[in-house]
């Protein structure tokens, strides 16, 4: 875990966003955000490999990882097929009824992601796939330097995500896991049981940041 003094050092690289962080919706708060932006900072694989968001919503997390990406030379790619997951639908604790397309009646946010990545100067850096992730990973076919898992938190799609990406995670690269709690009373279950998963894979502990997860692949 970083460190108060860490955080708001860190956290400079991202001043010249503070409003736009703080309007973007999302579910990232700014401890997490800086310290997932810190491991893609600190990865040590070359910059030819990108990073890949799994679960973009309306881009607050890519603002955080792409700023650092642009820094490092490292192409970003969000996939999201931005009709919401489980937990954003209606009826649900995260639903948002400003966020349906009145003509679909679906949840559609990948205008927001763009809005975000133009109004953040990340267009050159990052590639926005609007698609399900396993079906985009089956047409996929390089190595990635780091994984940020944060897409649908039910079973099925959470570990679909994780089946589908972590085989394409290089040697020595990261992988990210949002909201993990050890408390169901703090949140699902199923994150936890991707982090664990990973633990018995083999990966190897980087930080813990909140709800947020950073580890190794042997």
């Amino acid at each position: 875990m970083f460190d108060d003094e860490t955080l708001r050092d860190y956290a400079s690289l991202f001043s010249d966003k503070k409003e736009l962080i703080r309007a973007t919706k999302g579910f990232m708060p700014p401890a997490e955000g800086i310290a997932l932006a810190r491991s893609l900072d600190s990865c040590p694989l070359d910059p030819c490999l990108p990073a890949v968001e799994i679960g973009s919503y309306a881009g607050l997390s890519a603002i955080y990882l792409g700023t650092v990406a642009k820094k490092q030379g490292r192409a970003l790619i969000c996939v999201d097929h931005h009709h919401g997951s489980e937990e954003n639908q209606p009826g649900w604790e995260f639903h948002d009824p400003s966020l349906v397309d009145p003509v679909s009646g679906k949840m559609d946010t990948l205008y927001l992601l763009r809005r975000s990545i133009e109004l953040s100067g990340l267009s050159d850096t990052v590639i926005i796939v609007a698609a399900d992730s396993h079906r985009f990973a089956s047409v996929y076919d390089c190595r990635i330097a780091f994984l940020f898992i944060d897409g649908g938190h039910g079973f099925d799609q959470a570990h679909s995500d994780y089946r589908s990406w972590v085989p394409k995670l290089a040697s020595g690269g990261y992988l990210a896991v949002h909201d993990v709690f050890d408390d169901p009373e703090s949140g699902g279950q199923v994150p936890l049981l991707l982090y664990r998963k990973a633990l018995e894979e083999g990966f190897v502990d980087v930080l813990a940041q909140g709800s947020l997860r950073v580890m190794r692949k042997a």
